[in-house]
């Protein structure tokens, strides 16, 4: 009787194919720590952004609220820029803890700060122009 044989080559692919979490439940990763960063400077810009929006002569500048409403468009751009950043380099999915997940929730948070700023903006203008004309 012949001795046969055979390579592993298919069992260790199929074994080499399982997905593997890269970082540890509660481990701080690279990743996560830069969707966490952009989240948090988009969230600043919503804040901003909002009381730049309901309040325009307040704290935030002299004249209408220009310098919350600026604030406010360029916490959302970073957030945004960071936000893209940090799902350009992660190498696997959400979950995996590449920080994915929250550099979607980080260009969300971006976006309503930009647009929020960016009515802020619009309506100083709209003030400055009433107030000089």
């Amino acid at each position: 009787m012949p001795v046969r044989f055979t390579l592993a080559a298919p069992e260790a692919v199929r074994i080499a194919a399982q997905p593997v979490a890269d970082a540890a439940v509660y481990a701080m990763s690279a990743g996560r720590l830069g969707a966490t960063v952009a989240a948090l400077v988009g969230l600043t810009g919503v804040v901003v952004g909002g009381l730049a929006l309901t309040r325009p002569s307040g704290r935030f500048g002299t004249g209408s609220g220009r310098l919350g409403a600026f604030v406010a468009t360029v916490a959302g751009l970073t957030a945004m820029t960071l936000g893209g950043l940090v799902v350009a380099t992660s190498d696997s999915g959400i979950g995996t803890g590449n920080g994915r997940g929250g550099a979607f929730v980080a260009l969300l948070v971006g976006l309503i700060s930009t647009t929020l700023g960016g009515r802020a903006l619009a309506r100083s203008r709209r003030a400055v122009d009433r107030s000089s004309g």
